[in-house]
């Protein structure tokens, strides 16, 4: 296959007629042009330039040649300037993945704002609670929440995400409150299935680190669904307060062991492939949810930690 760059200094060559306007406009030296435009001639095995001491003409061969590099040359150009175009400023379409339910709770509801402040863009927003690879699948970014595996990805935090152990009032009523981790054993506790601390809880609190076998009659790969499951007084539930905060304010849902932490913290971020320049659209969108969301988001207010 030639080589397209060769191509694209021909047509440069014929439209300047002399090497020296080519390796002027080029900015390459006048024997670099002479050389690159032998190796094609050796390679196609024609000629394509009649030179003289005066000026340089085309050969029957040349002339054909040329209007396939001009082609060439034209759609590179174009192309550049596409992509200028995208370097330059957010725009274009942003393929983002997120979590389900964290997705309709908080992500969804902010996107109006996002695209009125940029108004060149367009989001294809996909909801689902496995790791996709961004990669292979061709998303621009995700969010991820929890403990995030060792990959190429680069991770930005957004948020912090706190993990509350919560039951309703008539739950605690009819089984009793527990007061330490461990007595979870004895109680109904609703599970997250997508990932292996929905069974093992583990906390961290006075007296160091407890790990608990949590045990109990559902376990879902949905957080709304235990959410539901926990206020309708099945069992105690381990979810983080961007889905429980509303209800821990309004009492339909009570704190237990509040002097015990999620063991490890866990936390909002915002993934995305690890690109040496870093796409204006992925920068403003990471940079928006941040603002949003940040060290201490909304989803918390009124909740001690």
């Amino acid at each position: 296959m030639l080589d397209l760059s060769a191509m694209v200094l021909f047509a440069r060559v014929v439209e300047a007629e002399s090497f020296t306007g080519a390796a002027r406009d080029l900015g390459i030296s006048k024997s670099a042009v002479s050389k690159q435009i032998s190796r094609l001639e050796d390679r196609l095995g024609l000629r394509l330039l009649n030179r003289s001491t005066r000026r340089l003409s085309l050969t029957e061969a040349g002339a054909a040649f040329y209007e396939g590099c001009q082609r060439v040359a034209s759609e590179a150009a174009a192309a550049e300037r596409i992509v200028s175009r995208l370097a330059s400023g957010p725009r274009g379409e942003l393929r983002v993945n997120a979590p389900m339910s964290f997705g309709i709770r908080h992500l969804g509801p902010c996107l109006p704002d996002f695209l009125r402040r940029f108004p060149e863009l367009t989001v294809d927003l996909t909801l689902n609670d496995r790791q996709v690879d961004l990669v292979e699948e061709g998303f621009d970014v995700a969010v991820r929440i929890g403990d995030l595996a060792d990959s190429s990805l680069i991770a930005r935090r957004l948020a912090p995400s706190h993990r509350v152990v919560v039951a309703a009032p008539a739950y605690l009523a009819g089984r009793g409150r527990p007061e330490r981790p461990e007595q979870l054993a004895d109680h109904a506790c609703l599970r997250y299935s997508y990932q292996a601390a929905g069974r093992e809880w583990r906390f961290r609190g006075p007296g160091g680190e407890r790990r608990v076998k949590a045990k109990g009659p559902l376990s879902v790969n949905n957080g709304d669904v235990l959410r539901a499951a926990a206020l309708d007084g099945l069992g105690i539930a381990f979810l983080p307060t961007f889905f429980v905060g509303p209800d821990l304010r309004a009492g339909r849902l009570e704190r237990l062991l509040p002097d015990w932490r999620e063991a490890p913290d866990s936390a909002v971020h915002a993934v995305y492939p690890a690109n040496r320049n870093l796409s204006p659209k992925v920068r403003v969108f990471v940079d928006f949810l941040a603002e949003r969301f940040g060290e201490a988001p909304y989803w918390d207010d009124g909740l001690a930690f």
